[in-house]
């Protein structure tokens, strides 16, 4: 008996010392210090690709399967979030295909192109009028219908001063516009962004009310260019000109197309006129921001380089089947967007054995894989072609 109290007594014991043992424990838990968090700044990120023309010749839209045309370039754009191009045509499915000097596609071959990732496209260029206002609203109606899919550069009515769309894509608002400089004929110019040098004056005012009235993290201008085509030098009066419009506009990317072959490209660092204090030092400093500059992408996907010299020198014909896809990486904080990466990609027209035009990404696989197929000519001429790039890519600024 005596034992058998014993270890009730014990028990009791041992229970009572765990039961105030937890309850101590918690005590001490809720008078702990609540030390404010230090909270990390929120960072996002968005990619975008720029590409050239997509143009259609007789050669491409007799082809049986547009989608090919895609294939070998189709993860790369889609691996981004935004990817524009230049649709070098109208777009009309009531018309016949038409091909130089007055171009006309159908949407289906539109459609391959945003079934391989491209979601923004420009339709301000020098071809927009080839078929009148009838060719103008056919080309306006088949983007107006598409679901997330974006154009800029024709007016539901001549009385506009210019369209824009603001793009919303992952937290982020892009800015977007379309303008061309130049037009192969007058007819119905009042219903395109149209802007020659003469109206630059007009189109900053234009650009600055709207950079102003909307909100946005970047702005992007695409610009088709009245220059002389398959020239590679970049103009004097471009460089001012679209400087300019980094300054006064606060345009952050100039996406330039027209001459048919691809030009340099080039961060430039612009001073905003503010000052601030950093961090480190309590002198004002000026603040700055990074905008890029596409002097032209070249030709995406067209029918000009036939006869590549796959025996012989080549010439400015062979520059037309090649291209750029840049493809761009912003970050956002909630004080500043900033360019994190560039990546040029050098794409060229290969004409496949049965004829069809088809774009590939040209790098060492590609060349090894004609040579494999017992294609030397051809992977001679390519393995040119990617030393012309890369002379030229060694030639700009980026980053």
């Amino acid at each position: 008996m005596n034992f058998l109290r014993s270890c009730v007594s014990v028990f009791f014991l041992v229970f009572s010392f765990s039961f105030f043992s937890c309850n101590s424990t918690s005590s001490i838990s809720q008078n702990e210090p609540n030390f404010p968090k230090t909270e990390e700044p929120q960072m996002s990120s968005i990619t975008m690709l720029f590409a050239g023309d997509i143009m259609a010749h007789e050669i491409n839209f007799k082809a049986q399967n547009f989608e090919r045309i895609w294939q070998d370039v189709k993860p790369l754009v889609k691996s981004c979030n935004l990817a524009f191009a230049n649709i070098e045509a109208p777009v009309n499915s009531k018309h016949e295909w038409s091909t130089y000097p007055q171009f006309n596609m159908h949407p289906e071959y539109v459609q391959a192109a945003i079934d391989s990732g491209f979601n923004v496209f420009s339709l301000a260029n020098n071809h927009t009028n080839d078929w009148y206002l009838d060719g103008i609203n056919a080309t306006r109606n088949y983007f107006e219908k598409m679901t997330d899919v974006f154009a800029c550069g024709i007016k539901s009515n001549p009385s506009q001063k210019l369209t824009f769309q603001i793009i919303e894509k992952n937290s982020w608002k892009i800015l977007f516009a379309a303008v061309t400089e130049i037009l192969n004929r007058p007819d119905y110019a009042s219903w395109i962004d149209y802007f020659p040098p003469k109206k630059h004056s007009e189109l900053i005012e234009e650009l600055k009310k709207i950079q102003s009235q909307n909100e946005h993290d970047i702005f992007v201008l695409s610009v088709h260019t009245d220059e002389e085509e398959y020239k590679k030098n970049v103009t004097e009066s471009h460089k001012k000109f679209f400087r300019q419009l980094i300054e006064e506009c606060k345009v952050d990317v100039i996406w330039a197309n027209h001459p048919h072959v691809y030009k340099t490209f080039e961060t430039v660092t612009i001073s905003d006129g503010k000052t601030e204090k950093s961090a480190q030092s309590d002198s004002p400093s000026t603040k700055t921001r990074k905008a890029f500059i596409m002097y032209a992408n070249g030709n995406t996907i067209s029918g000009q380089r036939t006869s590549p010299s796959l025996t012989k020198t080549a010439n400015a014909r062979d520059d037309t089947g090649d291209g750029l896809f840049i493809k761009m990486t912003f970050e956002k904080t909630s004080s500043q967007v900033s360019i994190r990466q560039i990546e040029p990609h050098f794409i060229t027209s290969y004409i496949q054995p049965d004829g069809q035009i088809v774009l590939r990404l040209v790098d060492d696989d590609f060349i090894h894989c004609l040579k494999r197929s017992g294609l030397f000519y051809w992977a001679k001429y390519i393995e040119s072609r990617k030393k012309i790039y890369e002379n030229t890519k060694g030639n700009s600024l980026w980053q």
